[in-house]
């Protein structure tokens, strides 16, 4: 009975620190495409001034 419950602690480290491993990984990409997201939109809306309002006060 001690080993299956050694062997299980081991299982569950090894799958630990195999899901730590894979989610650093998976933050490296979304920073990545966040800064060339960030990147890509400070380019497109530098001569576009208003922030983008398209009806404004016409309303009403």
């Amino acid at each position: 009975m001690l080993w299956i419950l050694l062997l299980l602690l081991i299982l569950v480290m090894f799958g630990f620190g195999f899901t730590m491993q894979t989610l650093w990984w998976v933050a490296a990409v979304l920073l990545v495409v966040w800064i060339v997201g960030f990147a890509m939109r400070g380019r497109s809306s530098g001569g576009r001034g208003g922030g983008g309002r398209r009806y404004g006060r016409s309303h009403g």
